[in-house]
């Protein structure tokens, strides 16, 4: 039986689906105060979190003459706030309704002195529109569940993080949304997109250029569980017939992605090796069928020659991409 320390646990999406809808809650309090608090960046990037070595962090979030941040501790269970001044507050991470996890962030931050209100409703959560001070039904808190998701989204992000130094055009950082609760990383052709008629404005500002783009999801219906996915936006022609690899990896047309199985990764000799095969095969196909500059796109890093001896890699070869 494997471990919870396993490279790549397991993740049966049965068996963790109620607290992944209370964590899901959780995350979209904390995300929220970033949003309400950060300057608005290019495709919403300054709303997301990134992923750390014990969890998830909002990054610094700017407040009067200072900062804080808060981070999530998926090995402590903890929820951490840390100031540019004062002392650093701790929530435990535990069973409880998302209604007292709301009031207590928010006490908390009136503690260190950070007043500030957010839009109480979950947002891409279209089955559910409890406000958070109202919610009692989501109280769920499996924490060696959530530590195998977050052990899983950090390999996840070694992997994506990977697969974006490759690419030297306009890259999103590898960072993970609270509203979709998805780990993602998206490159960009630097054309702009044809507009998107009727699309609200968090949509027309993500894909207002053209885009390839990756991520991770721990619970997706169309695989009856976690599911790496890749898709154009938009899409060139041929794209959902395209040659992929590997070779469990199919197009789904009712969401117009590729998608492949975690446990399909995960079980692999190589996981790694198979996920990045994944992540470069489909942009490659967006990318040639959408007539993106790759010469342009994938230059070689400039490097110094010493650095590059330290690191044991030859010069003509940095950048090199696997061939589509």
């Amino acid at each position: 039986m494997e471990t919870l320390d396993a490279a790549w646990p397991p993740l049966p999406l049965d068996a963790w689906k109620d607290t992944y809808a209370t964590l899901h809650r959780y995350t979209q309090v904390i995300g929220k105060v970033k949003l309400a608090l950060t300057p608005p960046q290019n495709h919403w990037w300054n709303v997301a979190f990134r992923v750390t070595a014990r969890g998830m962090t909002t990054g610094l979030i700017p407040y009067g003459q200072g900062a804080f941040e808060v981070d999530f501790d998926f090995r402590s269970h903890e929820l951490l706030f840390r100031a540019s001044r004062g002392p650093t507050r701790v929530m435990a991470l535990e069973p409880r309704p998302v209604a007292e996890f709301y009031r207590d962030v928010m006490a908390t931050l009136r503690s260190m002195g950070v007043e500030t209100r957010i839009w109480e409703h979950p947002v891409e959560i279209p089955e559910d529109a409890i406000p958070f001070s109202q919610d009692l039904q989501h109280r769920s808190y499996d924490g060696e569940a959530v530590e195998r998701w977050w052990r899983a989204t950090m390999q996840a992000t070694l992997v994506f993080e990977e697969f974006r130094a490759r690419f030297t055009g306009k890259c999103s950082p590898v960072h993970f949304f609270w509203g979709s609760f998805d780990l993602a990383v998206t490159r960009f052709s630097g054309r702009p997109a044809p507009d998107r008629p009727g699309a609200d404005p968090i949509t027309q500002e993500a894909y207002c250029e053209e885009v390839s783009s990756a991520g991770f999801w721990p619970g997706l219906l169309a695989t009856g569980g976690a599911a790496f996915y890749s898709y154009a936006a938009p899409e060139p022609e041929g794209f959902a017939t395209a040659k992929v690899r590997p070779a469990a990896a199919r197009y789904d047309g009712a969401i117009k992605e590729y998608l492949l199985s975690y446990d399909d990764v995960r079980r692999a000799d190589d996981p790694k090796a198979v996920l990045l095969d994944f992540l470069q095969s489909t942009y490659a196909a967006c990318a040639d069928l959408g007539g993106w500059e790759r010469d342009r796109l994938e230059r070689p890093l400039i490097v110094p020659e010493a650095q590059r001896a330290r690191r044991g890699v030859d010069a003509g070869t940095l950048a090199e991409q696997p061939a589509p």
